[in-house]
Protein backbone atom coordinates (compact mmCIF):
# COMPACT_ATOMS: atom_id res chain seq x y z
CA UNK A 1 0.00 0.00 0.00
CA UNK A 2 1.10 3.63 -1.04
CA UNK A 3 2.18 6.12 2.43
CA UNK A 4 1.79 9.53 2.68
CA UNK A 5 4.90 11.08 3.96
CA UNK A 6 4.95 14.45 5.78
CA UNK A 7 8.14 16.44 5.86
CA UNK A 8 8.10 20.41 7.22
CA UNK A 9 10.62 21.86 4.67
CA UNK A 10 12.29 25.27 4.92
CA UNK A 11 13.11 28.53 3.27
CA UNK A 12 16.85 29.19 3.83
CA UNK A 13 16.53 32.18 6.31
CA UNK A 14 14.26 29.63 8.54
CA UNK A 15 17.38 27.33 9.11
CA UNK A 16 19.52 26.64 12.21
CA UNK A 17 22.97 27.90 11.29
CA UNK A 18 24.04 24.65 11.24
CA UNK A 19 21.73 23.65 8.58
CA UNK A 20 22.11 26.83 6.51
CA UNK A 21 26.37 25.82 6.38
CA UNK A 22 25.17 22.22 5.24
CA UNK A 23 22.79 24.11 2.51
CA UNK A 24 25.74 26.39 1.50
CA UNK A 25 27.92 23.50 0.90
CA UNK A 26 25.70 21.94 -1.37
CA UNK A 27 24.78 25.26 -3.15
CA UNK A 28 28.48 25.37 -3.76
CA UNK A 29 29.50 22.29 -4.62
CA UNK A 30 27.40 22.97 -8.07
CA UNK A 31 29.83 25.23 -9.16
CA UNK A 32 29.60 28.68 -10.80
CA UNK A 33 27.55 28.90 -13.37
CA UNK A 34 28.96 28.01 -16.89
CA UNK A 35 30.70 30.91 -18.39
CA UNK A 36 30.86 32.57 -15.06
CA UNK A 37 34.62 34.13 -16.43
CA UNK A 38 32.79 36.51 -19.40
CA UNK A 39 32.54 39.73 -17.71
CA UNK A 40 36.32 39.46 -16.37
CA UNK A 41 37.23 38.31 -19.97
CA UNK A 42 35.68 41.35 -21.74
CA UNK A 43 37.16 44.29 -19.46
CA UNK A 44 40.47 41.90 -20.44
CA UNK A 45 39.66 42.50 -24.07
CA UNK A 46 39.30 46.08 -23.85
CA UNK A 47 42.32 46.54 -21.59
CA UNK A 48 44.44 44.71 -23.85
CA UNK A 49 43.15 46.63 -26.79
CA UNK A 50 43.53 50.09 -24.67
CA UNK A 51 47.50 48.62 -24.42
CA UNK A 52 47.91 48.52 -27.92
CA UNK A 53 47.43 43.82 -27.97
CA UNK A 54 45.56 42.92 -30.86
CA UNK A 55 44.32 39.69 -29.79
CA UNK A 56 44.24 36.60 -31.75
CA UNK A 57 41.76 34.62 -32.46
CA UNK A 58 40.66 30.99 -32.84
CA UNK A 59 37.13 29.46 -34.32
CA UNK A 60 34.44 27.70 -32.38
CA UNK A 61 31.54 25.76 -33.18
CA UNK A 62 28.40 27.12 -32.23
CA UNK A 63 25.14 24.55 -31.46
CA UNK A 64 23.63 25.66 -34.56
CA UNK A 65 26.09 24.22 -36.57
CA UNK A 66 28.08 27.95 -37.61
CA UNK A 67 30.99 28.92 -36.29
CA UNK A 68 32.00 32.37 -33.87
CA UNK A 69 35.98 33.94 -33.36
CA UNK A 70 36.93 33.67 -29.98
CA UNK A 71 39.75 35.62 -28.30
CA UNK A 72 43.02 33.55 -27.53
CA UNK A 73 42.91 33.70 -23.87
CA UNK A 74 42.80 31.11 -21.15
CA UNK A 75 43.15 30.19 -17.78
CA UNK A 76 43.49 27.16 -15.50
CA UNK A 77 43.10 27.68 -11.49
CA UNK A 78 42.64 28.25 -9.05
CA UNK A 79 44.18 25.49 -6.38
CA UNK A 80 47.34 23.96 -8.42
CA UNK A 81 51.09 25.60 -8.32
CA UNK A 82 50.97 25.56 -12.55
CA UNK A 83 47.38 27.67 -12.23
CA UNK A 84 47.23 31.16 -13.93
CA UNK A 85 46.50 32.73 -17.19
CA UNK A 86 47.61 33.69 -20.68
CA UNK A 87 47.06 35.21 -23.96
CA UNK A 88 48.22 34.95 -27.65
CA UNK A 89 48.37 38.15 -30.02
CA UNK A 90 50.14 41.10 -31.47
CA UNK A 91 51.68 44.23 -29.45
CA UNK A 92 52.12 47.50 -31.18
CA UNK A 93 52.39 50.91 -29.65
CA UNK A 94 49.08 52.52 -28.88
CA UNK A 95 48.61 56.19 -28.77
CA UNK A 96 47.60 57.91 -25.66
CA UNK A 97 47.57 54.20 -24.25
CA UNK A 98 48.70 55.59 -20.29
CA UNK A 99 45.97 58.47 -20.51
CA UNK A 100 43.58 55.69 -21.95
CA UNK A 101 43.74 52.93 -19.12
CA UNK A 102 43.87 55.55 -16.09
CA UNK A 103 40.19 56.82 -17.32
CA UNK A 104 39.34 53.67 -17.87
CA UNK A 105 40.88 51.97 -14.58
CA UNK A 106 40.98 54.95 -12.72
CA UNK A 107 42.05 52.94 -9.15
CA UNK A 108 44.21 50.40 -11.20
CA UNK A 109 47.66 50.72 -10.16
CA UNK A 110 49.74 47.86 -11.62
CA UNK A 111 47.19 48.69 -15.21
CA UNK A 112 49.12 52.62 -14.85
CA UNK A 113 52.36 51.02 -14.12
CA UNK A 114 52.18 48.38 -17.26
CA UNK A 115 51.03 51.07 -19.35
CA UNK A 116 53.85 53.26 -18.21
CA UNK A 117 56.77 50.91 -18.59
CA UNK A 118 55.68 49.94 -22.52
CA UNK A 119 54.73 53.30 -23.23
CA UNK A 120 58.74 54.49 -22.12
CA UNK A 121 60.65 52.02 -23.62
CA UNK A 122 58.35 52.96 -26.80
CA UNK A 123 59.72 55.96 -26.44
CA UNK A 124 63.39 55.03 -26.51
CA UNK A 125 62.76 53.34 -29.44
CA UNK A 126 60.81 55.65 -31.32
CA UNK A 127 57.88 53.90 -30.89
CA UNK A 128 59.24 51.33 -33.43
CA UNK A 129 58.35 48.25 -31.31
CA UNK A 130 56.30 45.20 -31.97
CA UNK A 131 56.10 41.83 -30.63
CA UNK A 132 53.87 38.44 -31.11
CA UNK A 133 52.74 36.66 -28.38
CA UNK A 134 52.45 32.99 -28.79
CA UNK A 135 51.19 30.15 -26.07
CA UNK A 136 53.53 27.13 -25.73
CA UNK A 137 52.98 23.80 -24.18
CA UNK A 138 49.59 22.28 -22.22
CA UNK A 139 49.90 24.52 -19.38
CA UNK A 140 48.33 27.94 -19.18
CA UNK A 141 50.56 31.04 -16.97
CA UNK A 142 52.57 33.61 -18.16
CA UNK A 143 55.36 31.34 -18.26
CA UNK A 144 53.89 29.43 -20.94
CA UNK A 145 53.90 32.29 -23.66
CA UNK A 146 56.68 33.01 -25.66
CA UNK A 147 56.99 36.78 -26.81
CA UNK A 148 59.06 37.79 -30.10
CA UNK A 149 59.94 41.53 -29.78
CA UNK A 150 61.06 43.47 -32.72
CA UNK A 151 61.87 46.76 -34.14
CA UNK A 152 60.23 48.04 -37.05
CA UNK A 153 63.05 50.60 -37.85
CA UNK A 154 63.51 52.36 -41.45
CA UNK A 155 67.14 52.28 -40.80
CA UNK A 156 67.59 48.78 -39.42
CA UNK A 157 68.17 49.98 -35.81
CA UNK A 158 68.30 47.07 -33.39
CA UNK A 159 66.16 47.51 -29.87
CA UNK A 160 67.25 48.79 -27.51
CA UNK A 161 69.44 46.67 -24.94
CA UNK A 162 66.19 46.70 -22.05
CA UNK A 163 63.12 46.17 -24.93
CA UNK A 164 62.79 42.95 -24.98
CA UNK A 165 62.86 42.51 -21.03
CA UNK A 166 60.70 45.63 -20.63
CA UNK A 167 58.48 43.95 -23.23
CA UNK A 168 57.84 40.15 -22.23
CA UNK A 169 57.97 41.17 -18.51
CA UNK A 170 54.90 43.72 -18.87
CA UNK A 171 53.16 41.16 -21.11
CA UNK A 172 53.50 38.78 -18.30
CA UNK A 173 52.18 41.24 -15.51
CA UNK A 174 49.35 41.77 -17.51
CA UNK A 175 48.76 38.14 -17.95
CA UNK A 176 49.25 37.88 -13.76
CA UNK A 177 46.58 41.01 -13.41
CA UNK A 178 44.16 38.77 -15.67
CA UNK A 179 44.39 35.74 -13.11
CA UNK A 180 43.72 37.78 -10.54
CA UNK A 181 40.84 39.39 -11.66
CA UNK A 182 39.40 36.03 -12.63
CA UNK A 183 40.37 35.01 -9.04
CA UNK A 184 38.40 38.01 -7.33
CA UNK A 185 35.48 36.84 -9.30
CA UNK A 186 35.09 33.36 -8.50
CA UNK A 187 35.97 33.96 -4.98
CA UNK A 188 33.01 36.66 -5.38
CA UNK A 189 30.70 33.72 -6.78
CA UNK A 190 31.98 31.26 -3.97
CA UNK A 191 30.97 33.50 -1.00
CA UNK A 192 28.34 32.90 1.34
CA UNK A 193 26.59 35.78 0.36
CA UNK A 194 26.52 35.29 -3.22
CA UNK A 195 25.62 31.97 -2.42
CA UNK A 196 23.12 32.68 -0.55
CA UNK A 197 21.44 35.04 -2.74
CA UNK A 198 21.49 32.08 -5.31
CA UNK A 199 19.38 29.91 -2.94
CA UNK A 200 16.56 31.88 -2.24
CA UNK A 201 16.78 33.71 -5.58
CA UNK A 202 15.90 29.89 -6.86
CA UNK A 203 13.59 29.17 -4.33
CA UNK A 204 15.29 25.98 -2.83
CA UNK A 205 13.46 24.26 0.36
CA UNK A 206 15.23 22.24 3.00
CA UNK A 207 14.89 19.99 5.56
CA UNK A 208 15.70 20.80 9.11
CA UNK A 209 18.98 19.83 9.22
CA UNK A 210 19.66 21.50 5.52
CA UNK A 211 19.86 18.45 2.98
CA UNK A 212 18.01 19.79 -0.08
CA UNK A 213 14.42 19.13 -0.56
CA UNK A 214 12.72 21.49 -3.46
Amino acid sequence: MPEVICTTVYQFPELSDAAKDKARSWYRELGPHDDWWDAVYEDFEQVCEILGIRLKTTPVRLMGGGTRQKPCIWFSGFWSQGDGACLEGFYSHAKGAAARIRAYAPQDATLHGIADRLQAVQRRNFYQLAAEISHRGRYYHEYTMSVDVTRDSPTWQPPTEDAEETVVEAIRDLARWFYRQLHVEYDHLTSDEAIEEGIIANDYTFTETGRRFG
